[in-house]
């Protein structure tokens, strides 16, 4: 039987899965981008803008009544998600409303939504 260290010694590399996975691997920038989209996700608040859009869409002032922030704190978290393209805006009068930018944004979240309660 061998020890431990022989067994983390073996250094077997199946070509063929190597080879097929490489070939599937994204695109260095894809990669980046989506990671940066995970990033900012990461904040509890982004992640509670994003749920109240996903419901509907809302201008600033709904936003900051729904989640009891201040209109700095809340067009602060839009601008970085505006940037990340994850919503999107349309003026109507003087009134600036948000929703998501697409539905592969709602899917995300609520796959997310799903894994978190399943634990």
């Amino acid at each position: 039987m061998p020890n431990k260290e022989e067994l983390f010694d073996i250094n077997y590399v199946n070509e063929e899965k190597v080879s097929t996975i490489r070939d599937k691997m994204k695109t260095e920038h894809t990669m980046q981008m989506l990671s940066e989209t995970f990033k900012v996700l990461s904040d509890p608040t982004r992640m509670k803008i994003i749920f109240a859009l996903s419901q509907e869409e809302l201008c600033v002032c709904d936003i900051m009544n729904i989640l009891g922030k201040t209109k700095h704190a809340i067009s602060y978290h839009l601008r970085i998600l505006r940037n990340m393209r994850l919503v999107k805006h349309r003026k109507e009068g003087r009134l600036v409303y948000y929703s998501l930018d697409d539905e592969h944004i709602n899917n995300l979240f609520n796959e997310g939504v799903k894994h978190v309660e399943a634990l």
